[in-house]
Parts: C-alpha cells; structure tokens; sequence
C-alpha cells in the first residue's frame, strides 16, 4: 500500500514538473520580449504601452500555435503517419517559415473590416482597443487549449476587436453586415469541410476498398489522389500561403497548380507500382500507401497557415506599433522583422509547449482516423478554402479541419450501419436455408468489389424472399447503429464555437473599460 502511494507521489510530482516547466518556459519568452522591446524603443515616447503589447502579441501567439496548428497536424498524428514529436517538429518549422518568408509586410489593422476606424478618434484610444482585443482573444484560447476545444482564431480576435470597437465609440462603429458573414461560416465552414471529406473518403472506398484486388485498384488510384492532393495543394499555396508574396488570380493559379500536379503523377506513379510489389490484398496494407502524402499536406497546411494567421497575433501589435511611431490611426500598418519575430516565434513555442493537448483531441478524441480518412480531412482543408475564396465566403480553417474529421466519422457510421443491415436482409432471404449455404454466400458477398456486390443483392431481390417492412427496417436502423464518433465532443465543439465571438468581445469591452480606467490621467 505505501508503494503504490509512493509511486503515485512520484507520478503526480513527475506532472507537476513537467507542467511547471512549460509555464516557466512560457514566462521566460515573455519576459524576453519585455527585455529586448525594451532595450529596441529607449527613445520612442509611450514606449511602455509598445512593450505591454509586445508581451501581449507573444501571449496571443503561442496561444494560437497551442490551439490552431493542432487542426494541421492532428490527423496526421492520429493516423500515425506522424509521430506527436515528428509533427511538432514540422509544424514549428514550417509555421514559423510561413510567417517570416510569406507573412507579408503590411497588415490590415482592422481584421476582416468589421469595425470602422475612423470613427475612433485618437491613437492612445486605438491603442487601447487593440491591446483589449488581443488579449481577450488570447485568453479565450487559452480557456479552450484548456478544456480540449479547438477553436478559431480568427474568430477570437474578431470577437475582440468587436468588443473593444463597441466599448469605445459605440453599436455604430460595427459593420454588422460583415459580422452577420462571420456568423454564417460557423455553419458554412463545418459542413462544407464535412460534404468534401466524406465525399473523397466514400470515393476512395469505391475505387479502392470495395474492390476486390485492392493493390491492383491502388497502384491505378493511388497516384491520381496524390495528384489531386497537389493540385489543391499548389493551388490553395498559391492563392493564399504565397499571396503576399506574388499575386495571382484564380485561373492562373488553378493552372500552375495543375501543371504541378501533371508532374506529381508522372513521377508517383512507379514509384506507387513499385511500393505496391510487396503489399498484401488488404485495406491496411493499401492504407500506408498515403503516408507521405499526409506528411507533405501537415507541411503545407503549417505554412499556409504561418503565412495567414500569424496577422491574428501581430496585426493588432503592428497596428499599436504605427500608432505610436506615427501618432495616428491608418488601415494599414507595416509589420517590422521584430514583430514578425515574436509572431513566428511564439507560434513555434506555444505548439510545442502545450500542442499535444489539442493535436491529440483533433486526431484521436473525434473519432479514428486512419491514413486515408486523414487525407480526406487535408483535401477538405485545402479545397474548402479554394471554393469559399472564390464565393467570397468567410470560413475558418478550425472550423474547416474538424468538421471534415466529423464528416469522415459520420461517413463510417452510415456506411457500417448500411452494411450490418445488409447482412441482416440477406440472411432473412436465406431463412430457410441451411447455415453453411448463408455462410458460404456471405463469405463471396465480403469478398466481392462493389459491382458485384450491387449484383448479388439484386439477384437476391428477385428471390421470393420475407418482406421486411418499414416498421420493421427502422427497427433494424437502431439496432445496428454504432457510434463512430463521439457526440459529446460535438457538442463541447460546437458549444465553444459558438460562444467564441461573443465571449471574446465581452471579454474585451470589460479590459478595454478597465485599460482606460488605468491609463486615463488621474
């Protein structure tokens, strides 16, 4: 008994540890921004507020490389094409090399329009609204890190500047029909990442688990997905990861993206026959072959997302910055190196701090995903965002990422449901027969492709079998179906997203009010 109270102690102290090294960690990066903002802004006036900001920008930067970059590598780690360690290493890389090679150098001050500048009058309000908004965001992604929901940054500093806005000039300084957008991608982005997921995954299921030589269906398939994939790929890097960099329009990009995927599949294709020469005939060995897709896409996505989502952490910093070198409110701030730095950066850091939390949630709390369900949810991700882009709908990559894991999850729940009920109706068209006579046809209906098996049930039809009634069909529907994905993880999902925009503007009226209670002259 003392053992095992001992080895508990050990255990709890061993977590205490570990915890209290990512805090100090945390706490050293910050109070090295203090440190070198500092030492940078001797002479700037007002310097003190740049630096409270800076602290705030770092704060808010790891608190999305905690929470956002787990939705790029999360099923990557899930299906293990990742290690947890492999996919930390890559997504720091490749974020922090987006944000510093293709994060741009001009941001917008006001994300996504949704308040009017110009009718808050001053730099030192500006200045207080920025800094309330940032850090209402970054405590809110805080808060949900904490309890495991992935959440949308962008939404968080939405929410915030909103609030904040609203606090210091008023309902009116609110672009509401903007808002009213943000609003419906709560539902546009989750769907639409969910129809696209489940569509690719029900595709490969025909063209290649359904079949009944999978190796033979996976070396012709196999390549033209991964063609596919870099086609959305190239495209979406194009127009989003590398558009502060170069701009193209649509059509430019689809094609340079197409040219590029051309290549891809002329130079996958023997590689996939070869790789494909010591498979066995069956759906794991089939499912390997997408490893290194998946790896690629954890890269592409962490860059994408560097280069786009580092502004919700410095934009509102490069904003405060202008503010106070140039004493007045523009719509465009320039990012220096050092702002981008403490972006970069802290994204890196917070990912590696506290990522696994919400990587592991995204990858394995949801539902299973293995290297093809995976895919799917990368493909969603990339071509969900091509298709908004062009709508000029507002969507959000969280919100994207995680409702493909459910729209994969709820595809397996329809499709083993569908096949148990199958199974069901044939052996009650065999009722009479003796049980090796149903073995033996189910076993060549297991080991059918997807043709044959709409062959032999239609055959089967034209027996004079038992009629199952609708009564009786509803009763089987409830009684083969098995959940795949878990509803309370849907709910505390879909719970904090909601809550996201509102929460985080209150959040950030209240700190406004309290910020302006500090710093007015007494």
């Amino acid at each position: 008994m003392e053992l095992n109270s001992i080895r508990a102690l050990e255990q709890a102290s061993n977590l205490g540890r570990g915890e209290l090294f990512r805090l100090g960690t945390a706490m050293l990066f910050i109070v090295a921004i203090m440190l070198i903002v500092s030492a940078r802004l001797e002479s700037v006036a007002d310097s003190y507020l740049l630096v409270v900001a800076a602290m705030i920008g770092g704060y808010m930067a790891m608190n999305i490389g905690a929470n956002d970059v787990a939705n790029n590598v999360g099923p990557a780690v899930g299906s293990q094409a990742l290690t947890l360690t492999g996919a930390i290493l890559i997504a720091a890389v490749f974020e922090a090399g987006g944000a510093l090679i293709a994060g741009g150098d001009v941001v917008s001050t006001i994300k996504k329009g949704i308040i009017d500048p110009a009718l808050i009058s001053d730099s030192t309000t500006f200045i207080w609204v920025m800094m309330a908004a940032l850090l209402a965001a970054a405590i809110w992604l805080n808060v949900a890190t904490a309890v495991g929901a992935p959440v949308s940054t962008t939404h968080s500093i939405v929410g915030g500047v909103l609030g904040a806005g609203i606090a210091a000039a008023g309902w009116e300084i609110a672009n509401w029909s903007q808002v009213g957008m943000i609003a419906a991608s709560w539902v546009i982005s989750p769907v639409l990442g969910g129809v696209i997921a489940a569509s690719f995954l029900y595709m490969i299921k025909r063209t290649i688990v359904y079949r009944k030589d999978k190796v033979a269906a996976a070396k012709r398939m196999v390549p033209f997905f991964v063609a596919i994939m870099t086609w959305a790929f190239s495209t979406y890097l194009i127009l989003k990861g590398l558009k502060k960099l170069w701009k193209f329009d649509f059509i430019t990009a689809s094609l340079i993206g197409l040219a590029i995927a051309a290549m891809m599949y002329l130079l996958v294709k023997p590689l996939v026959r070869r790789a494909s020469g010591a498979l066995v005939n069956n759906r794991d060995s089939v499912n390997a072959l997408f490893t290194l897709p998946l790896i690629f896409a954890a890269a592409l996505l962490s860059f994408a997302h560097g280069a786009n989502d580092v502004a919700n952490a410095v934009g509102p910093l490069a904003a405060i910055n202008d503010a106070i070198l140039n004493g007045g409110v523009s719509s465009k701030a320039g990012i220096p190196v050092w702002v981008m730095m403490v972006g970069a950066v802290g994204i890196a850091l917070g990912l590696a701090l506290y990522g696994p939390k919400l990587i592991r949630t995204v990858g394995s709390e949801i539902t299973e995903l293995d290297k093809m369900r995976a895919y799917c949810v990368a493909m969603a991700a990339a071509i969900t965002v091509i298709i908004a882009s062009q709508l000029g709908l507002p969507v959000s990559s969280t919100h994207i990422a995680v409702g493909g894991i459910f729209g994969v999850g709820f595809l397996r729940e329809f499709l083993e449901a569908n096949h148990a009920r199958t199974l069901d109706e044939i052996r009650e068209h065999h009722v009479d027969d003796a049980p090796e006579v149903v073995d033996a046809f189910l076993e060549t209906f297991d080991s059918a492709d997807v043709t044959e098996k709409g062959y032999m049930l239609a055959e089967l039809k034209k027996k004079n079998g038992p009629h199952i009634f609708k009564k009786d069909r509803k009763e089987l529907r409830k009684m083969y179906h098995k959940e795949l994905v878990k509803r309370s993880m849907l709910l505390k999902i879909a719970a904090a997203w909601v809550i996201t925009v509102p929460l985080a503007g209150f959040l950030a009226a209240l700190l406004y009010f309290t910020i302006r209670g500090m710093l007015l002259p007494q």
